[in-house]
């Protein structure tokens, strides 16, 4: 059935638009010997058309979406600004209504001095009135003329009263203007009393914040003074060893290679003036005092401060004594200690055995280099567990208790030597019974 309407035209054009526009193709494909036909119909031309256009539609709407991106970012700032700009109007229009208010007033006096003067003119008025009838009692043509002046005087009245009416109106509309602006102001105050109150919270917590600044600050510097005074008494404590075994602190420093100078003494607060360079002044002292300390335990570990026999007795002290063989007098550089036999006999520090074996009158002997210019030597033993060039460690065992070179029974000579020069062993030896009490 062919419809031969408005749609059935419409149809038959656009198909034979679509015909003209979209005749059905054919595309070879050759491969090799082979030939292909790839048909296109009407149909699957205007498809692929469609989705062309769909494509292109939506990237040039992409396109315009991202180009209008900055435009409508730019439109915001700009609101940002009217914003800003409509508060600022805000303000001026309330220091416009009450420049208002003061018109408003103004014009209330004026009026009311209008008012008083209407008042006045209308009892001058009735006092005429009356004078007028007065006189036309007297007389009939007077009455007349009384009567018209009664008539101008009404119409005069009547002037007055509409004046009156309109003066009261126009009161009225002031009053509401008044009222509006009284509204407005009252708003501002509200705002501005309210950022008053938040000022005087902020204020209120900045005083917070800076009494708990300060609480730190003070539980800082306590700390740091505990600190302070802990190092000093650390410092004082290896000292008195120092002091204790006959060495000279510079000179022990200088030979281990340590700075001679150090900070010490009581800590003593100064005033509030200047709070943070003060805290930086005592963290620089507490600094100063552990660097002195940790040189000073560094030295105390190279020291020989015990004794080289678990138990031991001493045969012969140091110092000038009658030789046990000649019987002549004569001086003793070391310390000699009794023990039973094969006894084990340990070093008194870390260090490098330094000399190990046969030496002469010393019999079986060890040297051990300590560092700082400290060396210990152990003699007449009867084995040597080490050799040149190890290394030990404190109270490791370096051989057995014996009677060899010359000597006259089974004893150990040890000596403590500081700059090549001999000391005397019993300092360490007490020095180091205070160390290990501590």
């Amino acid at each position: 059935m062919v419809d031969s309407g408005p749609r059935g035209t419409w149809f038959d054009r656009g198909g034979r638009w679509l015909g003209r526009r979209f005749p059905e193709r054919q595309i070879l494909v050759r491969t090799g010997a082979r030939i292909s036909v790839v048909r296109l119909s009407k149909r699957m031309q205007w498809a692929l058309a469609t989705l062309l256009v769909a494509v292109c539609a939506w990237a040039g709407y992409a396109s315009v979406s991202y180009v209008l991106h900055d435009r409508v970012v730019a439109a915001k700032d700009d609101e940002i600004a009217g914003v800003k700009m409509a508060y600022r109007d805000l303000l001026s229009e309330v220091a416009e209504y009450q420049r208002k208010f003061a018109a408003i007033t103004r014009d209330l006096e004026a009026n009311h001095g209008m008012l008083l003067g209407l008042v006045e003119r209308n009892a001058a008025l009735q006092q005429n009135l009356k004078t007028v009838r007065t006189e036309l009692e007297s007389s009939q043509q007077e009455r007349i003329d009384l009567d018209a002046a009664r008539e101008e005087l009404k119409r005069q009245l009547a002037e007055l009263e509409d004046g009156l009416h309109q003066a009261t109106s126009r009161n009225y509309s002031l009053r509401g203007d008044l009222d509006s602006a009284e509204a407005n102001l009252q708003t501002a105050m509200s705002e501005r009393n309210a950022a008053v109150i938040e000022s005087r919270r902020l204020t209120r917590r900045i005083g917070e914040l800076k009494e708990e600044m300060a609480e730190l600050r003070d539980r800082e510097r306590h700390a740091v003074e505990r600190l302070n005074d802990h190092a000093d008494g650390l410092i004082a404590s290896a000292e008195g060893v120092i002091e204790r075994t006959g060495l000279e602190k510079e000179a022990l420093f200088v030979a281990a290679g340590k700075p001679v100078s150090g900070q010490g003494g009581p800590f003593v607060p100064a005033g509030a003036a200047d709070t943070q360079s003060e805290f930086a002044t005592d963290l620089a002292a507490l600094e100063g005092r552990l660097a002195h300390w940790q040189n000073l335990r560094e030295v105390l570990e190279q020291m020989p401060l015990a004794a080289p026999l678990d138990s031991y007795y001493i045969t012969s002290s140091y110092g000038k004594r009658r030789d046990p063989i000649t019987r002549k007098w004569a001086m003793h550089y070391g310390l000699d200690l009794g023990a039973r036999a094969k006894s084990p006999v340990r070093a008194t520090a870390a260090g490098t055995v330094t000399q190990a074996g046969w030496k002469g009158r010393y019999g079986r002997f060890v040297e051990i280099d300590h560092g700082a210019g400290l060396k210990t030597r152990y003699g007449h033993m009867r084995k040597i567990f080490v050799k040149r060039g190890q290394a030990v460690n404190f109270r490791d065992k370096i051989g057995l208790l014996g009677n060899s070179g010359r000597s006259t029974g089974t004893h150990l000579h040890y000596e403590v030597v500081f700059a090549g020069k001999a000391r005397n062993p019993i300092h360490f030896i007490r020095a180091g019974r205070h160390v290990f009490q501590e």
